[in-house]
């Protein structure tokens, strides 16, 4: 088959090289030179420990994949380096002991460690805290060199075309035309957007259940150190399904969130790039229309929390960014598939969850088409 995938993000570019693993042809559109939305600003993190139990069996088979993935694209920076989230208060450590006493916890890789032990596996971490949960399944992925990686990959194929700068206007069949009128034709079309829910998406596809989510992140010169694993902090629980519990209520009952990091919806999530620096975040914005500007509030929380952790200044902040990515609403579902014409299916709305889970969400959706 020839199949058009649309979007050059990590969700069009994991559904390209499934459908190349079966055996077809594919030609990918891109609007821009290359994806510039939230493959490349987030953290690369292949992120199982959160996760619901429901989503948990995607999470791992991606992790899988993930591993696979980098054995034949050793560009794509693959580590599995695990996680610490590092807790601050007694109500934190009694989530951390509820959810490692789970029936789950070895599927996750998680332990409670005590801070002698965190320090012994990742030495960098002089600073402060009563103890670190950690996650021998999460991973870690350099996201800003992944995607090119990937593209020349499947390009020595020789049934892998590229084609960026060029935005799909119309659906044509299961063709597409794109802006400058070239017409592009196939067997199948997928549409992987991204954020952009407007346009040729909501043309075919009607109003779907999703939303979009804004985030602030930023990146610091190099750290001087190797930061063994990727880290995380007690707020993370409050946004990830998989720490939801009894304990979890009390926390959020008892233990007031700082008023930075509730205003702004925060979690610390931290991870160390191949050349050093760290990529630190996050902040959570849901109400439309974002602002067009960065708040400096959370970035200077974000810089404290860290240095408490590590015991020592970071080194200066390079870049500062603000990113969009589409969540799903259906709370049965992990992303949005519809198929509004035959041969055509719209793909949208992995959340956070789209640097994870690509592979496995690429892999299931060609098992339900058939591919």
């Amino acid at each position: 088959m020839r199949v058009i995938v649309v979007g050059g993000g990590i969700l069009g570019t994991a559904h390209a090289l499934e459908v190349l693993r079966r055996g077809h042809h594919v030609v990918q559109l891109e609007r821009e030179a290359e994806a510039r939305g939230a493959t490349v600003r987030n953290f690369g993190l292949i992120w199982v420990s959160g996760r619901a139990r429901g989503e948990l069996s995607t999470a791992l088979r991606a992790r899988e994949l993930w591993e696979m993935l980098a054995a034949d694209i050793p560009g794509v920076g693959f580590r599995p380096v695990g996680s610490l989230t590092l807790l601050r208060t007694p109500g934190e450590v009694a989530v951390a002991e509820e959810v490692a006493a789970r029936g789950d916890a070895s599927e996750r890789g998680f332990r409670l460690m005590q801070p002698d032990r965190v320090r012994a596996l990742n030495p960098a971490l002089r600073g402060k805290y009563l103890a670190g949960l950690h996650c021998s399944r999460d991973g870690v992925v350099e996201s800003r060199q992944a995607l090119p990686a990937i593209r020349e990959y499947l390009t020595a194929t020789g049934r892998y075309e590229f084609l960026p700068g060029r935005e799909a206007r119309s659906l044509e069949g299961a063709g597409i035309r794109d802006d400058s009128g070239t017409r592009y034709d196939g067997d199948l079309t997928l549409i992987c957007a991204g954020a952009a829910h407007g346009g040729l998406v909501r043309e075919i596809a009607g109003e779907l259940p999703v939303r979009r989510v804004r985030l602030q992140m930023m990146q610091t010169a190099p750290l001087g150190e190797e930061l063994t694993t990727a880290i995380a902090d007690g707020d993370s629980f409050r946004y990830y399904p998989g720490f939801a519990g009894m304990a979890l209520d009390a926390l959020r009952h008892n233990e007031s969130q700082d008023v930075i990091a509730r205003d702004h919806h925060m979690q610390l999530l931290c991870v160390q790039r191949l050349n050093g620096g760290l990529t630190i975040g996050d902040t959570h914005e849901y109400a439309e229309p974002f602002g067009f500007d960065v708040s400096e509030a959370p970035y200077s929380y974000l810089v404290d929390a860290v240095e408490q952790f590590l015991g020592r200044p970071l080194p200066p902040i390079e870049r500062r960014w603000a990113g969009v990515y589409s969540q799903c609403l259906d709370q049965d579902q992990l992303l949005c598939r519809t198929s509004p014409e035959k041969n055509v299916w719209v793909i949208t709305g992995p959340g956070g969850r789209g640097m994870t889970m690509a592979p496995a969400f690429a892999e299931q959706t060609a098992d339900l088409i058939g591919l």
